[in-house]
C-alpha cells in the first residue's frame, strides 16, 4: 500500500471536509487503537517491543497531529508508522488500503464560491460557479 497522504492527514486533522472529515478522522483513530497483529504471532501473545518500538500502533503520532494540525512532520511521522504498520499486519493493511480510499473521497476544500467578471464587456454567455470542468473557447472560422 502507498503511504497515506500527509496532505490528507493534516487536512482532516485540521477539520477540512466539515461532518465527512470529522468522521474520516475518526475513523482512522479507531482503526489505529485495534490490535495490533503481527503476522506469524498468534492472537492474544504478547510480543515485546524492541529497542525504539515503544509505540508502533500510531496512537502517539495520531495524538500529536490532533493537538497540532499543522504540524508536517508529525503527519509525515503518522504516514510512514501506518505504512509501517500495514507491511507487517495484513488485516490492519486492508482496513487502511480501505480507509484511504474512502478518505480520499472527503471533499477538503470549503464550500465557498466566489466568482467575479471584470476587464470589459461581454457578448457571450459567463458561466458562473463551483467545480466546474470544460473547455470554452471561440468557435473556429470553418465551425
Amino acid at each position: 500500500m502507498d503511504p497515506v497522504s500527509v496532505g490528507l492527514l493534516t487536512a482532516l486533522a485540521g477539520g477540512a471536509g466539515g461532518e465527512l472529515g470529522r468522521q474520516a478522522w475518526t475513523g482512522l483513530g479507531e482503526l489505529v487503537r485495534r490490535p495490533f497483529r503481527r503476522a506469524g504471532v498468534p492472537d492474544g501473545a504478547r510480543v515485546p517491543d524492541g529497542p525504539g518500538e515503544a509505540d508502533e500502533s500510531g496512537e502517539a503520532e495520531l495524538a500529536r497531529l490532533a493537538r497540532d494540525p499543522g504540524d508536517a512532520a508529525a503527519a509525515r511521522t503518522l504516514s510512514a508508522v501506518l505504512a509501517m504498520r500495514a507491511a507487517a499486519d495484513a488485516e490492519f493493511g486492508e482496513r487502511l488500503r480501505r480507509w484511504d480510499e474512502s478518505a480520499r473521497r472527503v471533499s477538503l476544500t470549503s464550500g465557498d464560491v466566489h466568482n467575479s467578471i471584470s476587464g470589459g464587456t461581454f457578448s457571450a454567455p459567463v458561466i458562473q460557479g463551483r467545480d466546474v470542468t470544460a473547455t470554452f473557447g471561440t468557435p473556429s472560422a470553418d465551425g
